[in-house]
């Protein structure tokens, strides 16, 4: 068995960013079973994100560990580029030599902020119209923040071509390059060897079927039931888990 393991919704709460129940056990019991594992996660906001997981007493090794940010540049080449999202991601994004560019951008870069404006929307609008290329961090569907869910990255790239025709790429899941990198990592040769574990039906796991793997949702995140979205789609995922625990039962590592 190999894993490729979401983080937030998943191993992490929505509300506190804190482990889910069971979910510290699930990694000590990969750590100590030896069964391989990536910890594949969309976030953006923080490029010492993997220490802040360990801080909470996740053992996650470092090459164990892959996030959009780690692949960035080989996706997006552009210099000049509007990028969007928390103060966070655009110091990310300085760091790495982008230079933010509101005027004439070579690309427009989405990620995840949750006050998004009107204004800024026929901004972007205005700079795809005018050619520049379209970006996503991710494909995120929705996403969880407190006690509200609101239209994920995957969401806002769909409105963008959808007004301006303009074609987009994604930098994480579900971006084929992004599972192939995180494939090598974990020392396998085909998605067929890999299990899944998301709280994304249609930001992970769909995509993760699309390419062969096996997939387990779990309802501890965006979605507090499948019937909210899975009748709605042309899917069904292996296992359906209310929360990582019951994820570690129905993959028999739930005990040492």
């Amino acid at each position: 068995m190999k894993l490729f393991i979401d983080v937030q919704g998943t191993l992490i709460d929505d509300k506190d960013k804190l482990p889910i129940k069971g979910a510290v056990t699930f990694i000590d019991l990969l750590n100590k079973k030896e069964i391989p594992y990536i910890i594949i996660t969309n976030n953006t906001k923080r490029a010492d994100f993997l220490e802040y997981l360990r801080s909470l007493g996740f053992a996650i090794k470092k090459d164990a560990y892959i996030d959009p940010l780690m692949v960035l540049q080989e996706v997006l080449q552009a210099k000049k580029v509007a990028a969007y999202g928390v103060e966070g991601f655009l110091d990310v994004l300085k760091a790495k030599g982008y230079i933010l560019e509101y005027e004439a951008p070579e690309a427009v870069v989405l990620s995840v902020k949750d006050n998004y404006t009107f204004d800024e929307f026929a901004q972007i609008d205005e700079f795809l119209l005018r050619g520049a290329a379209l970006y996503g961090m991710h494909q995120t569907s929705i996403y969880a923040k407190g006690d509200k869910r609101y239209p994920g990255v995957g969401a806002l790239l769909e409105m963008f071509h959808f007004a301006t025709g303009a074609k987009y790429s994604v930098v994480g899941k579900p971006s084929r390059l992004f599972f192939q990198k995180a494939l090598q990592r974990i020392g396998a040769k085909d998605f067929s060897e890999i299990t899944i574990i998301s709280d994304d039906v249609q930001g992970d796991l769909l995509g993760a079927h699309q390419l062969g793997m096996q997939t387990v949702f779990v309802l501890s995140g965006k979605f507090k039931n499948a019937e909210e979205i899975l009748p709605k789609l042309d899917f069904k995922p292996d296992f359906i888990c209310k929360d990582i625990g019951e994820a570690a039962q129905c993959l028999g590592v739930d005990h040492g």
